[in-house]
């Protein structure tokens, strides 16, 4: 029996929204708000007419903190869900402090100025959290989220330690676009064109990006191109399994996408640095994000699967020597859409959003302070994935897998 106010209205959202409507039982009254009310409307309307639930609207600037400390106030909400952009993380962690209301997002904070995002703007709101009585869990989405727990469950169930750790990211959908992204442009280009990191032998190795590819033929799809970037889970997993002597993550790209996003940043339209265009400042890369296919209009045409999931080698729970093990998710883009009226990349997202919410308000994952996935127990969640559109296999391999 809860209240949530949900902040931010593109896929993600809607799919969250969506799920936490047909779970009526455990969120019992659901907000919605976002900068663009018509965005929050339409995602409303869509709910009422799949589910017959009511969801309220506003008009917010997450950025804002005292009118984001209003909203909570007439809400009355037990839990605020980000999922806004990841430069808004730290206004709305501010309001929820003020307003005295837990916290969930799905992807941790950066700087609008830099591409680069790491936990510890957000690691030092721990103790603030605490003193307060309340609890921010942080990336509740598939990666980072789900890969942490698919982590987590793995050392509790299957392996003593984890030696070495490879996180694949398969989105195998075709949306029948020349370019496009399937979630925020801005975040997504952001992070593709930063420079690679991998976690050996305790420490951050760096490489170009885009540079590090190998294949991998991953079920339901077929062989892919993965190329090696950073992903924040990695800061995450390695901190709290410290032994980990390896730690990478992986993520397909098509060659029309690659070929696209090398003459995009050839003249400049990834640059997060303001240009003077007709006496006004812009940001090429906002600007390309405007003019870019929205990625909540993807769902009718995209077609096919993803498959998201980790690889870990270790030392076996029951004493018999090193094993591997892989653990993953398939989602089909056509069935997340029947669901929710969006693809699976929103999907993927939002319903792992749901069940980490649904994991703090019913008490199942409590504490007070800041935490990540890796401090909580798997099981609960895991069960919730089973039940709830994203099912899990876990299979043992014949040895590491060497990329």
């Amino acid at each position: 029996m809860s209240t949530v106010l949900v902040i931010g209205a593109g896929g993600v959202s809607s799919v969250c929204v969506h799920k936490m409507a047909m779970n009526k039982h455990i969120f019992t009254d659901i907000h919605l708000a976002s900068r663009t009310r018509s965005k929050c409307d339409a995602i409303a309307a869509s709910v009422k007419q799949r589910t017959g639930v009511d969801v309220a609207t506003y008009e917010i600037d997450a950025e804002e903190v005292p009118a984001m400390v209003n909203l909570i106030r007439k809400v009355k909400p037990s839990l605020v869900v980000n999922l806004a952009l990841p430069y808004q993380d730290l206004p709305i962690m501010d309001a929820c402090l003020e307003a005295g209301v837990d916290y969930l997002d799905t992807a941790n904070y950066e700087p609008k100025d830099e591409a680069k995002f790491e936990y510890k703007w957000q690691w030092a709101y721990h103790d603030r959290f605490k003193e307060a009585g309340l609890m921010a869990l942080l990336g509740s989405g598939f990666d980072p989220g789900v890969t942490s727990v698919f982590t987590m469950w793995l050392k509790k169930h299957r392996l003593k330690s984890i030696r070495q750790l490879d996180i694949l990211d398969c989105n195998g959908g075709d949306h029948g676009q020349a370019f496009a992204t399937n979630f925020n442009p801005e975040i997504n280009i952001r992070e593709v064109t930063a420079p690679a990191r991998h976690w050996e032998n305790g420490e951050w190795v760096e490489t170009p990006a885009m540079t590090t590819r190998t294949q991998f033929d991953f079920e339901a799809v077929g062989t892919k191109a993965a190329y090696m970037m950073y992903h924040e889970e990695l800061e995450s997993i390695t901190k709290f399994n410290p032994e980990i002597e390896r730690a990478r993550f992986w993520m397909t790209f098509g060659d029309e996408y690659i070929k696209h996003l090398t003459v995009l940043q050839n003249v400049g339209m990834t640059r997060i640095d303001p240009v003077k265009y007709q006496g006004k400042e812009i940001i090429p890369l906002q600007f390309l994000a405007a003019v870019l296919p929205k990625p909540e209009t993807l769902g009718e045409t995209t077609k096919g699967n993803t498959n998201i999931g980790v690889i870990a080698t270790g030392e076996a729970i029951d004493g018999s020597g090193e094993k591997t093990f892989y653990i993953n998710n398939i989602c089909s883009h056509e069935a997340a859409y029947e669901e929710t009226g969006n693809q699976a990349v929103s999907y993927t997202t939002g319903v792992p959003a749901m069940i980490g919410a649904a994991m703090m308000v019913s008490g199942q994952w409590r504490g007070e302070g800041v935490f990540n996935m890796e401090e909580m127990d798997p099981d609960p969640f895991m069960e919730m994935l089973n039940a709830h559109g994203l099912p899990w296999q876990v299979k043992e391999l014949s040895g590491p897998v060497d990329f």
